[in-house]
């Protein structure tokens, strides 16, 4: 049976981040809890691959080159097929301001790296809707 969660099953996830490293280790974490991975490795990729793919929750690290998170949270929230896609940033640096700014452009969550599987799992339950 494995670690999956029968919740999760199925699920749409995209990760965005330039470290092919954490893109890997979300991925493997998240396939095994049951979900379906789409991965992208800067702003302006997941911008093209979230109208393609349609997924149901995104995690976008902070600091990315061309299109960083901040950027990438604010095209998705103004997007109105996309407005109310539950937007996780995720970030090595955790401070007050950049909560704040991550609030500003939309963002339900903050999740520090390195995140934990019930870090991304928690997140993905607290905010899509057909989890909970």
């Amino acid at each position: 049976m494995g670690d999956t969660d029968e919740s999760l099953k199925g699920l749409k996830v995209m990760v965005v981040d330039d470290s092919k490293t954490i893109r890997r280790s979300a991925e493997s974490l998240l396939t095994k809890a049951g979900c379906e991975v789409v991965t992208a490795g800067d702003g302006f990729e997941s911008l093209a691959k979230i109208a393609e793919h349609e997924p149901d929750i995104i995690f976008v690290d902070i600091m990315m080159p061309r299109l960083d998170g901040y950027q990438a949270c604010a095209l998705i929230k103004h997007n109105s097929r996309f407005r109310d896609t539950p937007v996780i940033m995720l970030t090595s640096k955790d401070s007050i301001f950049d909560r704040a700014r991550g609030r500003l452009v939309g963002s339900e969550q903050y999740l520090t790296k390195p995140f934990s599987k019930e870090d991304l799992l928690g997140a993905i339950k607290e905010h899509v809707a057909s989890v909970q």
